[in-house]
């Protein structure tokens, strides 16, 4: 399932239904329809690709005709750093050379071949990396003399002033042996391909090198044209099942030698994470056991191959393995963020892993981190200060641990810093704004809005937008869950309607928050046009209400979750204005798994459900996502049986609508096809739609009008 690598919401599968087209002018005005959402008439605009130069004075940004450059002071461009079309960017440490990407293949989540150039900003000479032919995840060496990067599982080095290519590893081997990239799984799950890091002396790179000869295998039927399906085959541990054995490798460039480093005393069943430190010689590496409730701290001499432990994280449940932030200062002291309080909290070591202090406190979490001024001893970080459905951003002095707002104080706000921290972007949104992009200081004055999405508010208005109502509704055991609600336009009170509910509810998500939704909240807003309520809830073991509220899930996967959503949905059926029997749910992977245990396990209650690419029973699905909070099968069968909605299929009575893409590599096309048998063995009646050769996303061409078209009719027809 999904993570963002610096974002802390967890797992969050959202189909996004605002798919590129061309705009009609001759749409109709005054409703929301399905064509002008996926015309293209509803698109916002945003700023793509910001990030600070050097000097903290200005800024670049990808635009349609090169990477241009900005003032902050003035927020005026002074012209292209590079003209041309790319996709992305990387500037090496001292901005003499830029890595420009032309093109990319997509292969799974997080992972594409790319070809790159590199370009010298000062003599302007351009150099292809690897000849011009694709590579994976590329870095600059720390003085930008070379760049590393993967060709077919094996890492390499190119020397940017001689152009020659040096090969690191040489065994490397499509469904065998990985140096330096993540395998499937750890890709996914862990939310980051690359798994090399060089040293900040650039004489070194360590690498992780993935075994993944015992892993079991799933293919994949693709139907394309072809007279006979072809096969899509690739390793993919599922829970309880062998995983890649991994090894950390030091690879010395001088010597042109690599060793393998000795992780014999320490947890070293997964390494989630390797580190740059601000230490010549060292580099850190995560590693962690297999139920990930431990992480050790490795410190890494890349001089000597010596390998010590800085400190271990325990934690009685998990770990969020996939979301681990360390910031090394000046000194190689650190940074390092943990929920043993009860909430996401920075703590600060000394580089030999000496705890020196925890820095923030209080019942609220830290959400994101930005980076550490060390002038003024404040680190800059996107906190829930302001309330869980709230998003603030705040510098926080190391020293007392006070934090200061700088952001808006409502809604969804992130910033990107000038590396001076003397400025910063500040996107914000509600629940009501889509996001503007505000240029402020370093006190969070505002100095100029640099763009806003007035136009496609004005858009929406006058189709009849209403704005989400915020609740909170009592769970069984005394819980206030996050709610959100849109009624139609002109509700009246004296009518009942059918409700409508959306859901994820994975570990760690959030769903209910004051935020723009760019993915399906335009056609929520469509929905209750046609007459609908639409709601969503946030129940146990969902985000940013603390470690004890998302954690009482543990080895219990489901069980709280769809007993949320069945008392929730009882408390709006007992609402003045909602049709008790007219009770919808709709939701894609783990809300897919929820709308399907609510179709069983709270048949009583829905009338009809959707569910799209569900997990349907969690022994199918990989082994770093469910075992992180079920442990294996072997150790917690019940866990995995007794919150299967297969083991309820018998328990169906509503309308179901099941969904599925034929060539899904993350969520298989395996789970609808166990519980469509243990449907149909139990009599059920059920509607069933299979996307040959989509993926997890299910889009491409007109497959998302198609798809949505379908829902909404299942919608009108059966609720």
């Amino acid at each position: 399932m999904y993570t963002n690598r610096k974002a802390m919401n967890k797992k969050v599968f959202l189909p996004v239904v605002l798919i590129t087209a061309i705009f009609s002018q001759n749409i109709k005005a005054q409703e929301i329809t399905l064509d002008k959402i996926y015309s293209g008439y509803y698109r916002g605009k945003g700023i793509a690709g910001i990030a600070s130069l050097n000097d903290g004075e200005n800024y670049a940004t990808i635009e349609k005709d090169g990477i241009a450059k900005y003032n902050y002071k003035t927020s005026q461009k002074s012209g292209n750093i590079v003209d041309g079309s790319y996709e992305a960017y990387i500037f090496s440490a001292d901005e003499s050379k830029i890595l420009l990407q032309k093109e990319s293949q997509p292969i799974y989540r997080h992972s594409f071949l790319g070809k790159f150039d590199v370009k010298d900003l000062k003599s302007n000479q351009v150099t292809p990396l690897n000849n011009g032919n694709y590579i994976q995840e590329p870095k600059f060496s720390p003085d930008g003399s070379k760049v590393a990067f993967i060709v077919d599982n094996n890492l390499f080095y190119q020397d940017l002033s001689s152009g020659k290519i040096n090969q690191i590893t040489t065994d490397g081997k499509k469904n065998s042996v990985i140096n330096g990239l993540g395998d499937w799984v750890y890709e996914e799950e862990f939310g980051h391909p690359d798994y090399y890091q060089w040293n900040k002396a650039g004489n070194a790179i360590v690498f992780v090198k993935f075994n993944e000869s015992a892993v079991p295998e799933i293919y994949i039927p693709i139907y394309g044209k072809s007279l006979y399906p072809t096969e899509m085959r690739y390793k993919y541990p599922k829970a309880g099942e062998n995983n890649s054995t991994v090894s950390a490798q030091l690879y010395q460039l001088n010597s042109g030698k690599t060793s393998q480093l000795n992780l014999g005393n320490f947890e070293n069943y997964y390494i989630p994470q390797i580190f740059q430190t601000n230490g010549e010689n060292e580099i850190v590496i995560a590693t962690s056991n297999r139920h990930q409730n431990k992480v050790d701290l490795l410190n890494v001499d890349t001089k000597s191959g010596t390998v010590s432990k800085l400190f271990s994280e325990t934690d009685n449940a998990w770990i969020d393995t996939d979301n681990l932030t360390m910031e090394f200062l000046d000194d190689n002291s650190f940074l390092w963020a943990s929920e043993r309080d009860g909430f996401r909290h920075l703590y600060w070591y000394d580089k030999t892993g000496k705890l020196k202090k925890q820095v923030s406190k209080g019942n609220w979490e830290i959400t994101d981190y930005y980076g550490y001024n060390p002038k003024t001893k404040e680190a800059y970080i996107q906190t829930t200060e302001k309330g869980s459905l709230n998003k603030v951003v705040s510098k926080l002095n190391i020293d007392n641990g006070k934090t200061t707002l700088v952001s808006y104080p409502e809604g969804n706000n992130s910033a990107n810093f000038s590396k001076s921290f003397n400025y910063f972007i500040n996107t914000n949104s509600t629940a009501g704004t889509p996001n503007k992009y505000v240029l402020k200081d370093a006190a969070g004055k505002e100095i100029k809005e640099l763009q806003n999405n007035n136009e496609l508010l004005s858009k929406l208005n006058k189709d009849s937008f209403v704005t989400k109502e915020f609740i909170t509704i009592p769970n069984a055991v005394g819980d206030q869950l996050n709610a959100w609600i849109i009624k139609p336009k002109n509700f009246d009170p004296n009518k009942k309607y059918p409700l409508f509910m959306f859901q994820y509810s994975g570990p760690g998500s959030q769903q209910v928050s004051n935020s723009w939704d760019g993915g399906n909240g335009i056609w929520f807003e469509m929905l209750a046009q046609k007459g609908y309520v639409v709601a969503c809830v946030d129940g146990r073991g969902t985000g940013y209400k603390g470690a004890k509220f998302k954690k009482v899930t543990y080895k219990q996967l489901g069980k709280y979750e769809i007993e949320d959503q069945i008392t929730a949905a009882k408390w709006f059926g007992n609402q003045f204005y909602i049709d008790k029997s007219r009770i919808g749910i709709f939701g894609w992977s783990f809300g897919g798994y929820m709308t399907s245990l609510a179709m069983t396990k709270g048949a009583d209650v829905f009338k009809m459900g959707i569910a799209v690419a569900p997990v349907t029973n969690w022994r199918y699905y990989d082994s770093i996502y469910t075992e992180r909070f079920l442990q294996t099968p072997q150790e917690n069968a019940d866990g995995y049986d007794q919150n299967s909605p297969t083991t309820f299929a018998n328990l169906l009575k509503g309308k179901f609508l099941l969904i599925h893409g034929t060539a899904d590599d993350n969520v298989h096309f395996q789970n609808s096809m166990e519980f469509s048998e243990a449907l149909i063995q139990n009599k059920k009646q059920f509607d069933f739609m299979a996307y040959p050769d989509k993926n997890h996303g299910i889009y491409g061409g007109n497959t998302r009008p198609q798809l949505y078209e379908k829902m909404t009719n299942f919608i009108l027809e059966n609720l």
